[in-house]
């Protein structure tokens, strides 16, 4: 069976698009980070705002399966992971970040890798580069963490792992309540061993926020992910009629989004939200779990009754690598 990290192997990176700025040693943002249209950065919607859900309530079936149809997007409360938890995984991501960045580099992702330290995959779609950095985990983190703290990764590693199995459990049970709203089938879709990589996000305090961008508009490449970000605002969504609409931090919420696998399986009905993430003056984190099954798993759009196909089947796998060459055009390419 394939695995992610096999998937993306047959695409590896240049250097220069994985290794990220010194942020450390910046005082001004560089020509290469400046984006044009700044202008378009600073404006957004504060309103209307993206549903907040409750997993405890009792219509949450359908509330889920609203929101997923009409944003793409929810933010989810009373959703089972302990708040400690939530916490540890910060302070440990904000303690991986902290590191110089020398010893950062140590754990570079390999060009042809998944996991490590580096810059967003869709860096090379782009113009300008992003101001962000991140660390990818797929499974255990054991060999990279030994590399950042030889004798201090037990900690970072047990709050990673436990954070990984926790949000695979919630995103399986967040998957099956979106296929009920559906009306799909979960028999006709049980798969095993799915997949789940933990992206941790850095994007520093910046001396420009509004000439830089932390992450650029795009879609995610998963059936589902699952965001915890810190206290400080950046993440925004875009919504079609209305335009990008900032998702303000809630105390203990986690954002969940659609990605492009759901988009497929639910022929179109659920929006594969388009999003960015804009930089402060002060330095904000956040934590994103992409939940996708196994990398063979044949995605067959589900019609509603009388309404035609709008993407031909295609595995996970497949549309990895056609997303790895044409990243936002990529559904073009699957289209009937």
């Amino acid at each position: 069976m394939s695995t992610l990290s096999e998937a993306y192997r047959d695409f590896p990176l240049h250097l220069h698009h994985i290794i990220p700025l010194d942020f450390n040693s910046t005082r001004a943002v560089p020509e290469s980070h400046i984006w044009p249209n700044s202008d378009d950065l600073i404006s957004s919607h504060d309103h209307p705002s993206l549903p907040v859900i409750d997993l405890n309530d009792p219509q949450v079936t359908q509330l889920i399966g609203h929101a997923c149809e009409t944003w793409g997007a929810f933010q989810l409360v009373n959703h089972g992971i302990p708040l400690n938890l939530l916490k540890d995984a910060e302070s440990e991501t904000r303690r991986l970040f902290s590191l110089p960045t020398r010893q950062k580099l140590k754990v570079l992702r390999a060009p042809g890798g998944t996991t490590g330290y580096g810059i967003a995959r869709i860096t090379p779609f782009f113009a300008k580069y992003m101001w962000h950095e991140g660390f990818t985990i797929i499974g255990s983190p054991f060999d990279h963490a030994k590399q950042l703290w030889p004798h201090d990764h037990a900690q970072f590693c047990d709050v990673m792992e436990n954070y990984q199995k926790k949000m695979r459990i919630l995103a399986e049970r967040l998957t099956k309540l979106i296929f009920k709203s559906l009306e799909i089938s979960e028999e006709e879709l049980i798969w095993v061993d799915s997949t789940t990589a933990l992206q941790l996000n850095s994007y520093p305090s910046c001396p420009d926020p509004n000439r830089a961008l932390g992450l650029a508009p795009h879609t995610d490449t998963s059936m589902l992910t699952i965001l915890h970000q810190s206290s400080i605002s950046g993440l925004q969504i875009f919504k079609e009629g209305v335009g990008w609409v900032s998702v303000i931090p809630i105390a203990d919420a986690l954002v969940v989004n659609v990605g492009d696998l759901l988009h497929i399986l639910s022929n179109a009905r659920c929006p594969n939200v388009l999003h960015r993430v804009l930089v402060r003056e002060r330095h904000r984190l956040s934590m994103a779990v992409f939940y996708c099954p196994p990398m063979d798993f044949n995605l067959v759009p589900v019609a509603k009754s009388g309404q035609a196909p709008k993407y031909r089947s295609v595995t996970e796998k497949e549309f990895i690598s056609i997303k790895a060459k044409h990243l936002e055009k990529a559904l073009s390419f699957i289209k009937l």
